[in-house]
């Protein structure tokens, strides 16, 4: 659901709750306190099932799929969503051969705080480097070399 439907849904959970108490308190003002007190009862069963069938329904939905959020730092920041290998960054920097290239190491569980669905990198400040995955064979920073 898009968040203009969740504010529907908001918007109208709202009135239906914002009548629902303006009517039982007409019915205990002009009715009489007893009739209030058994509509009260049925209107709080209906609830509570509602919302019980509403907690079911949402424990059935598929969790979310992968999500890969990579966002850039500041002037000259490097910023990647995987692997960095065999990159030269940096004036005058290289890499001379081929890096060595580790075996691939399957993803980890979900870390506690971590966003649902995926991993996000986020680059750090001004000239930083960041990567989602492993640095392996790079030449980061002026005149720097990797043979």
């Amino acid at each position: 659901m898009g968040a203009s439907g969740r504010v529907w849904a908001l918007r109208c959970v709202v009135a239906l709750c914002a009548a629902g108490v303006i009517g039982l308190v007409l019915v205990a003002v002009l009715v009489d306190l007893d009739t209030a007190d058994r509509w009260a009862s049925v209107v709080g069963a209906v609830v509570a099932m509602v919302g019980l069938v509403l907690a079911l329904w949402q424990l059935q939905r598929p969790a979310p799929g992968p999500r890969t959020v990579v966002r850039g730092g500041r002037e000259g920041a490097v910023t990647a969503g995987g692997n960095m290998i065999g990159n030269a960054i940096g004036a005058r920097s290289r890499v001379t051969g081929t890096p060595a290239v580790p075996a691939p190491v399957p993803a980890p569980g979900p870390q506690p705080g971590a966003p649902a669905g995926g991993q996000e990198v986020v680059g750090g400040g001004k000239g930083s480097v960041t990567a989602g995955g492993d640095m392996v064979g790079n030449a980061i920073g002026d005149e720097s070399e990797v043979g």
